[in-house]
């Protein structure tokens, strides 16, 4: 009986070698494609410096959509098309501008997106808030005033993601939340730890209960100087932008596939979102994920890999101001019964890549966790559990999906989000490629193996 007990461990534990065998020749299969004839590189110039930004109903956003359609079939898709969605158009109007004349200075400002404009310019002195309990305590000085919330990142938090979510609802609710106590705009520290004084958008919510108010993301130099003044004495600050709204436009996702040759109606998904803010090129949000998401479908081709289950290559729209993109996704899915096994995005920039975190049963992190030392190599060290993009949310809260998102370095990440500094030039070729590495060797393990 032990004999025969010892003999079943040594034939598991050789099956088990043999796989980590296989799998690891296969991923080192991978990356050498990658980082030998990858093209997410000079798919990334492409996209930034041919076509640019891409805001939601733009016209760079239709040529983002056609260049998309067309890659994905240079790059191997079994067939692609287009989804269709009705997005926001939001434009920004003008220059933005924020100044102090009394003092000759002229502040570095962005208004943030989706925000109304003010018009004809705002002179009002400005009530320097720190937090939202401060302007709670200080609610009857807001009338008729600018408020400046200068909360700070907290730069105790080793991942940025974490000091961007502690902040964040600043930039969301803030003008809302002064409004209610009658502001008549808001300027708020932009969401970044950065040196630099570049300020950075991205959307706000109003609460349809109070009146809009502009808005203004502050660069952080000129945030610390503005704080400084005002400790000192009192300011008026005048404030111009000129934000609007246009009616809604047609979108599309861009979807690529590969049918899978035992199970195509089970489907992995793989995505970015094409759409960016307006300031500079979408280069690290989110181009790296877009050309990533190309690049594995392009490098699965190269190497001969088929498919278990059916892979969709998906680059999403109007993920920035709206999530409508993601939605219909996700409600087309649920409306064609499809089944969807899994859903991986990138959004958190194209640099080296650390770990993963996803979203999905203790039992599923487990089993993705034991692949950890297959990825080790590659820069991947840890899976966590935490959910995945946004744009895939809506397939997880719908279906059950279980998602997952890259987990690059993030120290450098609100360096440029949403700001004029996210260019091409910012963003490293090896560590664009690397990201693309990791993503094709878990989507392969989990088209082998499942969850």
């Amino acid at each position: 009986m032990k004999n025969f007990v010892f003999a079943i461990f040594v034939s598991l534990f050789a099956v088990n070698s043999f796989s980590q065998t296989e799998d690891s020749a296969m991923i080192k299969k991978i990356s050498d494609e990658i980082l030998t004839n990858g093209k997410a590189y000079d798919n990334l110039r492409h996209l930034t410096k041919q076509i640019g930004a891409r805001l939601s109903g733009s016209t760079q956003m239709i040529q983002a959509e056609n260049w998309g359609m067309l890659l994905m079939n240079e790059s191997g898709a079994d067939k692609e098309w287009l989804q269709e969605c009705m997005v926001p158009h939001w434009v920004r109007g003008g220059k933005d501008q924020a100044k102090v004349k009394s003092l000759n200075k002229t502040l570095d400002v962005l208004a943030l997106g989706n925000s109304i404009g003010s018009g004809k310019e705002i002179s009002a002195p400005v009530i320097l808030v720190n937090s939202f309990d401060e302007l709670e305590k200080r609610k009857d000085e807001v009338k008729g005033k600018i408020v400046f919330y200068n909360y700070k990142f907290n730069p105790t938090f080793i991942s940025t993601f974490q000091s961007y979510g502690d902040a964040v609802g600043y930039r969301g609710s803030g003008a809302s939340r002064a409004a209610k106590y009658g502001a008549l705009a808001v300027i708020v520290r932009s969401m970044s730890h950065s040196a630099d004084n570049n300020p950075h958008t991205g959307a706000l919510r109003y609460d349809t209960a109070f009146k809009k108010i502009p808005a203004v993301a502050i660069g952080l130099r000129d945030a610390d100087w503005l704080s400084d003044q005002l400790q000192k004495s009192k300011l008026t600050v005048s404030l111009k932008t000129d934000g609007h709204f246009l009616d809604s436009v047609k979108g599309n996702n861009v979807i690529g596939e590969l049918t899978g040759s035992e199970f195509p109606n089970e489907i992995i998904t793989i995505g970015g979102h094409l759409d960016s803010w307006d300031p500079a090129e979408g280069a690290h949000d989110d181009g790296a994920g877009v050309v990533q998401t190309i690049e594995i479908l392009r490098t699965f081709k190269a190497v001969g890999y088929k498919p278990k289950h059916t892979i969709r290559f998906v680059l999403f729209a109007n993920e920035e101001n709206g999530l409508r993109g993601g939605t219909k996704y996700a409600e087309e899915a649920k409306n064609k019964n499809e089944k969807h096994i899994f859903a991986l995005e990138s959004d958190a920039g194209g640099f080296t890549p650390r770990g993963v975190s996803f979203g999905g049963s203790a039992e599923q992190l487990k089993k993705l966790q034991s692949w950890v030392s297959l990825l080790q190599p590659y820069g991947v060290y840890e899976i966590n559990a935490g959910g995945g993009g946004a744009d895939i949310g809506p397939l997880n809260r719908l279906l059950k999906t279980p998602v997952a998102e890259m987990s690059p370095d993030s120290q450098r990440y609100f360096d440029y989000h949403h700001a004029r500094n996210d260019v091409f030039e910012n963003v490293n070729k090896r560590e664009l490629e690397l990201g693309a590495v990791n993503m094709a060797a878990l989507i392969y393990l989990i088209d082998k193996y499942g969850l």
